[in-house]
């Protein structure tokens, strides 16, 4: 165990330098709080793994101010298409603003580390945190340098990004709890050649033997995806390229392997992401299945509701009691993307004529009737990303049809870098009750009161009727309500954030 209190140090001590854990330190000391980011890995991992960048996760890239660098190195994926028994099964097209870009991990990285050395950050490197106890005030931790020596260092908050086989979560003793798929998956990333491929389409090839899944990526390089039955052994070039001839398009060669690798597939969720002041997000929280590409997206979107919640306690703009949405609010979306990855990964895993007759008739009546593009791409892109109220006072009394608490409020219309207060109020009398809001929001550190013409706020909000949205810096609606509902409002605002 660590040993004495050496005294005060960082504010927030970031174990794993993945993109979840750059992410986080990113977002803190953009907000003003130091960090301290250690990673046991002597380097960067050179391999592709995670590829798939939703446009949740783009908006806040953007935020952070490499958004562009993301879409110039990425290539956009405007669809998915399928195919069973070598024969065209459905396609579901992607709108502009659901399409996701394909960049392979660590070119992601490497944008977010150079925005965390732009911001006064650096990843040390070579340097495993082995233990920690809770501290007054704090968490002790014991950190192992590559030299062999130990050092000894406090925090107010440990933030354990540090992967699937997480120390901070073997150290919390919390559980792992899920399942392993029967299947393994061989992926390979390389050039091809004979038949031309298309740069900006997912392809499904669904057979009796399995699944081969084709996936571009940049710099004309395909990412060939097979599934495999369990106990398989890790195909090599040759018998890609024959999985490719059985299953996949005719005339497909592969001429120039980058990357080559095995691996099993699980779905485990940690039984608590939060214990004191110590938390767990990204890998270390949850892993899921490939399926749909959401495994780093859901990682970047722990680390940004994290770090703004932070940043505010840390400052002194929020109560320490924000933190406790952190574990509420990322379980219930982690528990959404387990459940949808399932859903698509037991379809790759469908065997037998009677599965694949009840699979192939769902996906032909879901291309025919186009609820995957209308309903579920805005899913998989993460707009409908929403966390259930927890308080009575975050919606109105009486409902509306417009956006409710807890939805992401539409980007443009405010900025999500700070609390936002905005009164949609309609020109002439009877606006005093937006006077009134606005100064309660003036009382309120951290919080900026905005005003809008009703007619120009109502194509945002869906509503018609006058009324307050409290918006979050990671741009969720915090609160809802209309004139009547002032008691409300106040009751959020003194719960989110203190008083001047």
């Amino acid at each position: 165990m660590p040993g004495p209190d050496p005294g005060p140090g960082p504010a927030v001590l970031v174990a794993g330098a993945g993109p979840t854990g750059l992410l986080a330190a990113c977002e803190l000391l953009r907000r003003g709080v130091p960090v301290r980011l250690v990673d046991q890995a002597p380097a960067p991992a050179p391999a592709p793994r995670a590829l798939s960048l939703w446009p949740r996760a783009l908006a806040i890239l953007d935020d952070l101010g490499i958004g562009d660098d993301v879409r110039a190195a990425s290539v956009r994926i405007d669809g998915y298409r399928y195919f069973t028994g070598g024969r065209p099964l459905a396609a579901f097209a992607f709108p502009a603003w659901c399409a996701a870009r394909n960049l392979p991990q660590y070119e992601t990285e490497a944008l977010l580390t150079r925005r965390l050395h732009e911001l006064g950050g650096t990843v040390e490197r070579g340097v495993r945190l082995v233990d920690f106890a809770p501290a007054d005030g704090g968490v002790t931790v014991a950190l192992r340098h590559a030299d062999g020596r130990t050092e000894r260092a406090r925090t107010p908050y440990l933030l354990g990004a540090d992967g699937a086989r997480s120390t901070v979560r073997e150290r919390l003793g919390t559980g792992f709890v899920g399942s392993t798929y029967p299947m393994t998956f061989a992926v390979l990333d390389t050039r091809v050649g004979g038949s031309a491929l298309p740069p900006g389409e997912i392809r499904y090839y669904q057979a009796r033997s399995g699944t081969l899944v084709i996936v571009p990526m940049p710099g004309d390089v395909f990412r060939i995806l097979a599934a495999l039955p369990e106990g398989a052994p890790a195909p090599g070039v040759t018998t890609m390229q024959e999985l490719i001839d059985t299953r996949g398009p005719r005339g497909v060669r592969i001429t120039e392997p980058v990357h080559h690798a095995a691996f099993r597939v699980h779905a485990r969720r940690a039984a608590v992401l939060r214990r004191g002041r110590v938390f767990l997000l990204g890998d270390a929280a949850h892993v899921h299945s490939p399926a749909g590409g959401q495994g780093m997206n859901n990682g970047l979107q722990d680390a940004h509701n994290l770090a703004w919640k932070l940043a505010a306690v840390l400052h002194g703009d929020s109560p320490a009691s924000l933190l406790d949405g952190y574990e509420a609010e990322r379980e219930e979306a982690t528990r959404r993307i387990v459940r949808d990855t399932d859903v698509q990964t037991r379809a790759w895993m469908a065997d037998g004529r009677v599965r694949v007759a009840v699979r192939d008739t769902a996906f032909r009546l879901l291309d025919r009737t186009g609820a995957v593009t209308r309903f579920y791409a805005p899913v998989m892109a993460g707009h409908r990303l929403a966390y259930r109220p927890q308080r009575r006072t975050q919606g109105p009394a009486r409902r509306c049809g417009g956006v409710r608490a807890g939805e992401l409020f539409p980007r443009g219309v405010v900025d999500g870098s700070a609390w936002v207060l905005l009164l949609a109020v309609r020109p002439g009398a009877g606006a005093a009750w937006a006077e009134e809001a606005a100064a309660a929001a003036a009382g309120r550190r951290g919080v900026r009161p905005v005003r809008l013409p009703l007619r120009a706020a109502a194509p945002a909000t869906r509503c018609r009727r006058p009324g307050y949205y409290l918006i979050r810096p990671d741009g969720h609606i915090a609160a809802h309500g209309h004139p009547q509902d002032a008691p409300r409002l106040h009751a959020e605002l003194r719960y989110a954030t203190r008083a001047r």
